[in-house]
């Protein structure tokens, strides 16, 4: 069969299972089946593939016509311009997340930087909270790592630690430390409870969907344990926020992720051990020690 006949077919397969992104997705997979990029593919539709590239091919598209994330198939995503690997024991990073990086370097620019429209802040407001120096950052329920990694190549000066709970997603983060050759710490820890480190900065993308709310099919082949975070969806970060409330020093700076929704009611949480508000962006929260 040539690029050009199993492109179409991929494609009409994949639409009839419901998946939007079809032809994208076939030409993703086509492109790693091939080792060729898509732009020497719809060059050559003539080319043929060979039978071992097919059925490589057809055990992707029936993976992906049942839903499961274009990432998990591949074994990697792009997170902030680099490739992370993903595995189904860890959620694929969102481009949501990517705004906690921006807010993050803001904060630890000496100089004033022009970002995100937050609410109540006018787009330049944020101004430098961090010490100048190293600065001490833990990813906490970091998964994949993609967030304390992409912190730790940002800014290179950090110490950074990646928490994590579970012993299968510590392996998928230790995995993104060895290929973006990282000198970073993955410490198996219930959010702080394990770790003896004094932070300046939390970064926190905790488990947030409330039990029980319907998620979409691609959402029920990742790991449950890494989506629910109770009732409300907000259990995580009561947690988070008690073990703060114990520490001796406490950091300078959270920076959280949930729903829109949720954020007044985190909000009142992080009040409560002594942090306020200080930017809003999507699904981002900044908290600073009052």
């Amino acid at each position: 069969m040539d690029i050009d006949s199993w492109l179409q077919q991929a494609t009409q397969d994949l639409s009839s299972a419901g998946i939007e992104t079809a032809r994208l997705d076939a030409l993703v997979l086509l492109e790693d089946a091939a080792g060729k990029d898509r732009t020497h593919l719809l060059a050559h539709p003539e080319l043929e593939l060979s039978s071992e590239q097919q059925n490589v091919l057809a055990g992707w598209l029936k993976r992906r016509a049942a839903h499961e994330p274009l990432a998990y198939i591949r074994g990697k995503t792009e997170f902030y311009g680099r490739t992370f690997a993903v595995s189904p024991a860890v959620l694929e990073p969102r481009p949501e997340s990517e705004t906690m990086i921006e807010l993050l370097l803001q904060y630890a620019s000496q100089r004033p930087q022009k970002g995100p429209q937050a609410s109540g802040n006018p787009p330049d407001a944020l101004t430098p909270l961090l010490p100048i120096g190293t600065v001490r950052i833990a990813d906490v329920g970091t998964g994949s790592g993609a967030l304390g990694i992409t912190a730790k190549l940002e800014l290179p000066e950090a110490t950074v630690e990646l928490l994590e709970i579970d012993p299968s997603a510590i392996e998928v983060a230790k995995m993104n430390v060895i290929n973006h050759t990282t000198s970073i710490s993955v410490i198996e820890s219930d959010l702080l409870a394990q770790s003896s480190q004094n932070y300046d900065v939390l970064l926190c993308n905790l488990p947030y969907v409330p039990d029980g709310h319907a998620i979409n099919t691609a959402a029920t082949h990742e790991p449950a344990l890494a989506i629910f975070g109770g009732p409300d969806g907000l259990d995580l970060y009561r947690k988070l926020f008690e073990q703060i409330d114990n520490l001796q020093n406490k950091p300078l700076l959270i920076l959280t992720e949930s729903l829109p929704e949720q954020h007044e009611a985190l909000r009142l949480i992080a009040a409560e051990s002594g942090y306020t508000q200080d930017t809003e962006v999507d699904f981002i929260q900044a908290f600073k020690s009052s």
